[in-house]
C-alpha cells in the first residue's frame, strides 16, 4: 500500500488533474450533460502540453482541435437541433462509416510516413491513426451520432497502448477505464435513442 501511495505521489500533478477532468468529461457525456464540454476544454488544455513533452506530436496537435470542438459541442448540444432545440441522438448507415474508415486510414498512413521521415515522433503511425480517428469521432460526439461509441472503443484501445509506451501511466489508466465506460455510454445512448427517436430520419450522409 505504501508503494502505491509513493508511486501516486511521484506522478505529474498536471497529468493527474487532466485525468480527473477527462474522466469527468466522459461520465458527463454518457449522461448527455453539456457540461462535459467544459471539462473537456480544461483537460485538453493540459494535455496539449503533456503530449508535446512526450513527443506525441499529432496527439498534441489534436488537443488544439479539441479546444475548438469543446466550444462547438457546448453550443451543439444545447441549441444545435431544429429551431435551436436541444440536439437529438441520431444514427448513420454502415456505408457512411466504411467510407470514413477508409479516409481515416489513408490520412493516417500518409501522416505517419511524414512523421517517421521528418520528425523524431514516437510511434508515428499509431499516433497518426489515433489522431485522425479522434478528429472524426469527436465531431460525431458533438453531433450526438450514436455510433461514436464504436469508434471510441477502437481509438481508446490504441491510445491506451500509446500512452503506456510513453510513460503516461495515469493517462493509460484513464483510457483503460474509458474502455469500460464507452460500453455503458453506448447502451445508455442507444436506450435513449430507442425511447426518443428523432422527429425526422437520421441524415444519410455526414
Amino acid at each position: 500500500m505504501e508503494q502505491i501511495g509513493a508511486w501516486l505521489l511521484s506522478q505529474d500533478p498536471w497529468e493527474a488533474l487532466a485525468v480527473v477532468l477527462a474522466l469527468a468529461y466522459l461520465l458527463l457525456a454518457v449522461r448527455e450533460s453539456a457540461w462535459c464540454w467544459a471539462a473537456a476544454f480544461a483537460s485538453t488544455l493540459i494535455y496539449l502540453f503533456l503530449f508535446w513533452q512526450g513527443r506525441l506530436y499529432m496527439q498534441s496537435a489534436l488537443q488544439v482541435y479539441y479546444l475548438f470542438m469543446a466550444v462547438y459541442g457546448w453550443w451543439s448540444w444545447r441549441a444545435g437541433g431544429e429551431g435551436d432545440a436541444a440536439l437529438p441522438i441520431t444514427r448513420r448507415p454502415v456505408r457512411w462509416h466504411l467510407g470514413w474508415i477508409a479516409a481515416v486510414c489513408a490520412a493516417a498512413a500518409l501522416n505517419g510516413a511524414l512523421l517517421a521521415r521528418y520528425t523524431e515522433a514516437a510511434l508515428p503511425w499509431g499516433d497518426a491513426l489515433a489522431t485522425w480517428g479522434s478528429l472524426l469521432a469527436t465531431w460525431m460526439v458533438a453531433r450526438k451520432i450514436l455510433e461514436n461509441w464504436h469508434w471510441w472503443f477502437v481509438i481508446d484501445a490504441l491510445s491506451l497502448y500509446l500512452y503506456v509506451e510513453r510513460g503516461l501511466y495515469l493517462t493509460g489508466g484513464l483510457f483503460l477505464a474509458y474502455l469500460v465506460i464507452v460500453v455503458f455510454g453506448y447502451l445508455r445512448w442507444r436506450t435513449h435513442y430507442l425511447e426518443h427517436p428523432p422527429a425526422t430520419p437520421s441524415p444519410r450522409t455526414g
